[in-house]
């Protein structure tokens, strides 16, 4: 199988992970508001790899904040040419949540790339809050005096989600795919997502949906 060890470790050395960007467009205006950077391998053999193929392995050999610090130095090399309002949002791995030197590093990256954090939005599943809550609370503390955005990712399909969104200063919730393809068709998807968006606008928080394909 080309996803083991060495051809991750191959796949650094060579620097074949790159970010790919998902525009995020405000549904009121038709503006684009950002983009979302997701991680892609353009592997030498079997071309643009998407990351539920390597990720898994990426963290099981200890190299997900390798792949996050060089996804982040591409992406804000690409900001200057972004419109000044437009942000970034990035995935966060439940690990690297955990990670209380993740805030002092990614200052260091940003600095180096001349790019605005608060520009910049991480986002995080539920599942990532789920073993170490008040560490979590900590990162996500100081991942906010540094000006970065919180959002919570698949919002609906996880563990707790009232309790996270108590927990932890959110600032965006991301309703689940799942929810929103099926919205045309089945009855009970469309009101888990009015539900979701109203729940957002009594919190303050903004609401952004996911797989919106046509």
């Amino acid at each position: 199988m080309f996803c083991d060890d060495a051809d991750i470790r191959r796949g650094f050395d060579e620097d074949e992970f790159l970010p790919f960007f998902q525009p995020l467009v405000e549904l009121r205006t038709g503006q684009l508001a950002g983009f979302e950077v997701l991680a892609r391998w353009n592997h030498a053999q079997f071309g643009i790899v998407a990351p539920d193929h390597f990720i898994p392995a990426v963290e099981k050999i200890g190299c997900i904040n390798e792949l996050t610090r060089r996804m982040l130095e591409k992406a804000f090399i690409a900001g200057p040419m972004l419109a000044g309002s437009a942000t970034l949002s990035v995935n966060l791995s439940p690990m690297q949540l955990l990670d209380v030197t993740l805030p002092a590093k990614l200052e260091a990256i940003a600095a180096h790339g001349g790019f605005s954090l608060h520009r910049l939005a991480f986002e995080l599943t539920e599942s990532a809050l789920v073993d170490d809550l008040p560490k979590a609370r900590l990162v996500a503390r100081d991942l906010k005096q540094l000006g970065c955005r919180l959002a919570l990712d698949d919002f609906g399909t996880g563990y707790s989600s009232l309790r996270h969104l108590q927990a932890l200063p959110f600032d965006e919730l991301k309703v689940d795919k799942s929810f929103v393809l099926t919205m045309t068709t089945a009855r009970e998807s469309r009101k888990i997502v009015a539900a979701v968006v109203g729940l957002g606008q009594s919190l303050g928080l903004t609401t952004t949906a996911e797989g919106v394909e046509t």
